[in-house]
């Protein structure tokens, strides 16, 4: 089981910037004064970093995102954009450390204050830091109710803490921005999954599917929410030669959670034949089924007195 949650998963990529040099490019030393006609040429540049490191970042091109924020460094600019584009590099590169450090420095401008705020809040729900994410992206949504970045990840917090209500609220609030998509609705209908609602969970798949086809882990979960329901057929249905046995592996977790037994221990076995060779989880998932078949069918030893 999982969900979608802020980053972007990519593949391995060399480091385009060590944190050592990204902390020097934005101007730990003090800038000196610059003519006015130099100032303007480097606001140019800056413009021009900025949209070509932006358009990388919305591409995935991590390293050429790299590549842009090294040459504002050489150039030495100290445009606090960079700043932010810097934490959003480290964010979607998964250093949430130094992504803490970059968007807490982007927070001192104002105009960057919403954007840098939902970037520190979801560094800091990658480290684990629930209290200081929450605060961050509230902060976020007070400068700017459109973050739906903060919104969505806000939603994810209330999920760990078990918040419902708050977590739907959250969930409805990025849903008000028409570029949030598939993301937020596979959250929460994870959520929804969460507290039971399956039905309503597996209408949120299908919406984050219709979005983005692509969406592996959309799939993944709208089969889970199936097997849940207790429609296996369907939640096993068309699945690649090459994700088949995960996807029996995962209906038959869902049916052992439902107390359906039998069909678990049935759907772990296909997993394994399936598999065609030693399948751990799936072989792991079996003998915890029959263990609580053996249970179930143990006769109850009398207490007390004749």
């Amino acid at each position: 089981m999982g969900r979608m949650t802020f980053i972007v998963a990519v593949s391995a990529l060399a480091l385009v910037a060590a944190p050592a040099q990204a902390r020097g490019l934005f101007g730990s030393h003090k800038a000196e004064a610059k003519p006015a006609a130099t100032a303007v040429v480097d606001t140019a540049v800056a413009d021009a970093a900025v949209a070509a490191t932006q358009q990388a970042l919305d591409e995935q091109r991590l390293a050429d995102a790299g590549e842009t924020l090294d040459r504002a460094m050489a150039a030495g600019l100290t445009d606090p954009r960079l700043v932010l584009l810097t934490g959003e590099l480290y964010l979607q590169r998964g250093d949430y450390a130094n992504a803490v450090n970059s968007f807490t420095a982007a927070r001192a401008a104002p105009a960057l204050l919403a954007r840098a705020s939902t970037g520190l809040g979801i560094a800091q729900s990658g480290l684990g830091r629930s209290p200081e994410a929450i605060a961050a992206l509230r902060e976020a949504v007070t400068a700017d109710p459109s973050e739906w970045r903060a919104w969505n990840a806000l939603g994810v917090e209330y999920d760990r803490q078990k918040n419902w209500s708050q977590a739907e609220a959250a969930y409805a609030e990025a849903l008000k921005s028409p570029q949030a998509g598939a993301m937020v609705y596979n959250n929460r209908g994870y959520s929804r999954m969460l507290q039971g609602r399956n039905e309503e969970a597996s209408a949120d798949f299908v919406t984050a599917l219709a979005r983005d086809p692509g969406f592996a882990v959309a799939r993944t979960n709208l089969r889970l929410s199936l097997a849940v329901r207790g429609d296996y057929d369907r939640a096993t249905a068309a699945s690649g030669a090459e994700d088949r046995a995960a996807v029996l592996n995962n209906a038959g977790f869902a049916a052992m959670m439902r107390g359906d037994l039998p069909q678990a221990k049935d759907l772990f076995e296909q997993a394994i034949a399936t598999r065609g060779k030693f399948y751990g989880k799936a072989q792991e998932n079996l003998e915890l089924a029959e263990g609580l078949m053996a249970q179930k069918a143990a006769p109850v030893a009398p207490t007390g007195q004749p």
